[in-house]
């Protein structure tokens, strides 16, 4: 079942076209890896996906809801089964770590101190930055921070999570770390959507993959079914991943 749908949108900023007529479909609990060179408009459909870019045609539907026309107060409902890990992470150095997860739990006003601070050490335990509450922003390591980001995410319980390149300018071995957290994540139920350019990412995490260029998906399926396309934008794109394979089975054949 669907739990998010685009359904022909259609979107132009300043006289230029940034999605053209865009259909996608993610399936519930998936990870769903949209890829692309840059400025292809893999970020704009994650603006879509939140309602801060209203489609001039086409629908928008999250969850069962048709989120294109509706106003800001009628999407904090629909935003609120989501989270977002930010390219850039977007912490606030000035706050603790603690400070940082629970910032939009106190906005929100739903919970008790007592039930936020609960979630904060499940999310900072999840994530394995545990005992870090009291640690500024600014004294983490790239992939730490990441982490914060994505436990900021986890604290209000989302159904859908929502990653903007979530690996890049992380060296191999956090960028593994951040990936199999992606993939816990998907344990617990949530479903994700993960903007991305790095092509071994995608193939190690996607149950589905979408290739967008120029504002327009080119096409989507599983990894088997990008590795095998007759799509020639596709071939050229995953090149790269051709060559790895190819080096590998020959190194292979040499052993």
């Amino acid at each position: 079942m669907d739990i998010i749908e685009l359904n022909n949108v259609t979107f132009a900023l300043n006289n230029r076209l940034v999605l053209d007529n865009v259909n996608l479909n993610v399936k519930r609990k998936d990870v769903h890896v949209i890829l692309g060179p840059s400025g292809a408009g893999k970020s704009s459909i994650l603006k879509m996906i939140l309602g801060l870019w209203k489609p001039q045609s086409g629908n928008v539907i999250v969850d069962g809801v048709a989120i294109s026309r509706l106003t800001e107060t009628e999407m904090l409902p629909v935003r609120r089964k989501m989270g977002i890990v930010f390219q850039q992470n977007a912490l606030f150095d000035s706050l603790s770590v603690e400070d940082n997860i629970g910032y939009f739990l106190y906005e929100n006003g739903k919970l008790s101190s007592r039930e936020i601070k609960e979630r904060i050490l499940e999310a900072l335990s999840f994530v394995n930055l545990s005992g870090s509450e009291k640690v500024s922003p600014d004294q983490l390591s790239g992939g730490m921070k990441k982490r914060v980001a994505i436990a900021r995410a986890l604290a209000s319980k989302p159904e859908i999570i929502l990653y903007d390149e979530p690996t890049t300018g992380l060296d191999p071995i956090n960028s593994k770390s951040i990936l199999q957290l992606i993939k816990r994540v998907q344990d617990e139920g949530s479903t994700s959507v993960v903007v991305t350019h790095i092509l071994n990412d995608a193939i190690s995490i996607g149950d589905a993959l979408t290739v967008i260029n120029e504002g327009k998906i080119v096409e989507s399926g599983t990894v088997s079914n990008m590795l095998n396309s007759q799509n020639k934008f596709v071939q050229d794109f995953f090149y790269e991943v051709y060559q790895d394979a190819e080096l590998l089975r020959q190194k292979e054949l040499e052993h």
